[in-house]
This record gives C-alpha cells, sequence and structure tokens, in this order.
C-alpha cells in the first residue's frame, strides 16, 4: 500500500484525468474575486515581461544562425510561462482553457468572458509596468546600445504583419502555450512543470509564433525607444526614428495586439481547450 501511494506521487496523471483538473482549475478561476484575478493578472503580465526582457538580452547582436539564435531566444522565453505556473498567476492565454469548464456547463459565459477581460487587462497593466521600468532602468543602452537595437527591430517586425497572418500567428502560438499548460496539469512536480513547458514555448518562440501578452511589452518597449530614448541612443546605435515609421501605435493595435489576440483564443480554446473537452468531458462519450 505504501509503495502505490509513493509511485502515485510521482507518476503522472493521465489524459482523461488531466482533463477533470483542467475543468476543475477552470471553475476555480471563473469564481475567483476580482481583486485576486487582477493582481494576480499583473503578476502575469509582468512575468510574461521578464521573459521577453531575457529573451531579448540573449539574442541581441548574436553572430549564430538564424535557428540556433531563435533556439536560444525561446528558452530563455520560457522563463515568462515558468514563472506563471510554478509562481501562480492568471496568464489570459493559459486562461483560454477556463473554456473546458464552459463547455460541460460547470460555468456560465459571464463568468467566463468576465474571466478573460480581467486578466487580459491585468496583464497588459503588468507588462506595461515592465515598460516603464525597463526604460528607466535603461538597460537598453547596454553594450552600445545592442540590447535596444534588438528591441526595436523585433518590435517593428511586429508592426509590418499582415492581420490575417498575425491571426494564423497567433492560432499556432496559443496551440503551444496551451499544450504546455495542458501538460503541467499531468505532473506533480516542480522539475516536471519546468519541463512540460519549456519545449512547447521554445517550439513557439523559435517559430515566430505571435504571444498576445508577450506583444504588450515587446512593442510598447519600441514604441518607448523610438519616442523617448533621445539623440544620444540613437547615435550610438547608427539608426534614425525614419527608420521605423511603421513602428507606431495604430499598427501596434491594427496590425498585431487584435489579430494576434484573435489567433490565440481560437488556438487556445478551440484547438486544445475544446478538442481535449470534446474527447474527454462530452456528455454521452462513446
Amino acid at each position: 500500500m505504501k509503495d502505490d501511494q509513493s509511485f502515485n506521487a510521482i507518476d503522472g496523471l493521465l489524459p482523461a484525468e488531466m482533463a477533470e483538473k483542467a475543468e476543475s482549475v477552470g471553475m476555480n478561476k471563473a469564481t475567483m474575486s476580482f481583486t485576486k484575478t487582477f493582481v494576480l493578472a499583473i503578476l502575469a503580465g509582468a512575468f510574461i515581461a521578464l521573459g521577453a526582457v531575457f529573451m531579448t538580452t540573449v539574442t541581441a547582436g548574436s553572430t549564430w544562425p538564424y535557428g540556433i539564435t531563435k533556439l536560444i531566444g525561446g528558452i530563455s522565453f520560457s522563463l515568462g510561462l515558468i514563472l506563471v505556473i510554478v509562481g501562480g498567476a492568471e496568464l489570459f492565454t493559459g486562461n483560454n482553457l477556463i473554456i473546458m469548464a464552459w463547455a460541460s456547463k460547470k460555468i456560465n459565459t459571464i463568468q467566463l468572458l468576465r474571466n478573460w477581460v480581467i486578466v487580459y487587462f491585468g496583464n497588459l497593466a503588468g507588462a506595461i509596468s515592465m515598460v516603464f521600468l525597463m526604460f528607466f532602468a535603461g538597460q537598453y543602452f547596454f553594450q552600445d546600445g545592442i540590447i535596444g537595437k534588438n528591441i526595436l527591430a523585433i518590435a517593428n517586425a511586429k508592426c509590418n504583419l499582415g492581420f490575417s497572418q498575425a491571426i494564423a500567428l497567433g492560432i499556432l502560438c496559443n496551440v503551444l502555450v496551451c499544450l504546455a499548460v495542458w501538460l503541467c496539469f499531468s505532473v506533480r512536480s516542480t522539475s516536471g512543470k519546468i519541463l512540460s513547458i519549456i519545449f512547447p514555448i521554445t517550439a513557439f518562440v523559435a517559430a515566430g509564433f505571435e504571444h498576445s501578452i508577450a506583444n504588450m511589452y515587446f512593442i510598447p518597449m519600441g514604441l518607448a525607444l523610438k519616442q523617448f530614448s533621445g539623440p544620444a541612443f540613437w547615435s550610438l546605435i547608427g539608426q534614425s526614428t525614419t527608420e521605423f515609421d511603421t513602428l507606431t501605435w495604430y499598427n501596434f493595435f491594427i496590425n498585431n495586439l487584435i489579430p494576434v489576440t484573435i489567433g490565440n483564443i481560437i488556438g487556445g480554446s478551440v484547438l486544445v481547450g475544446l478538442v481535449y473537452w470534446f474527447v474527454f468531458l462530452r456528455s454521452g462519450k462513446e
């Protein structure tokens, strides 16, 4: 009996059990108080931004081949979701899995949308807070401005996506993010959760997919550098603001945040959440 308990303590849950756990977690998230939800969402936005800071730092000025540089960036960006899952926070993209509880009629549509709205804007507040902190920290000046140059390049590229392209990249991204969260439902240990997160998150970053909450840091940080960094920074990196004419608040919302958010919802809620609900939780299943 004791041996069986020891085995169960380390053995992962099976997919059907993972689905039941996801449903239960979704119910708890959807009924959490506004204050607790919003504060935890702010933390998640800041955590994802920290992953973005790590990524932009380690990939700045890389002379490695494209794929290797993206691999390193993906591994470092995994920090964000590790902090969210292990540290405990509310992330909009991961919370798309709450739809499993909704599909089982354990929560209603208002509760589902309430959570998504609170968490989305809490994530935005956390990400923008990190933009302010990182700007005034002046880290973008380090190593002759190479980090700032990397931030500008990333932000500018994200503002030049087509609307349908951004939706598709958002779908692909949140399939992997929600699969990372889904895998975490299987494991009981912190190390297991970290390993479950690293590969899917590294894959989406390396492949160039789009994450709405990460972009709440990447693009506003680029905009802050474009608008407020001053002549000394531009002289240091040998560029000018005219090279970033498409890096605007309009393009941030229209070319990126809105379509990427739509894509993230489709990828996480429909292609992961509802598919696993259909297989394991729907009533009358064969």
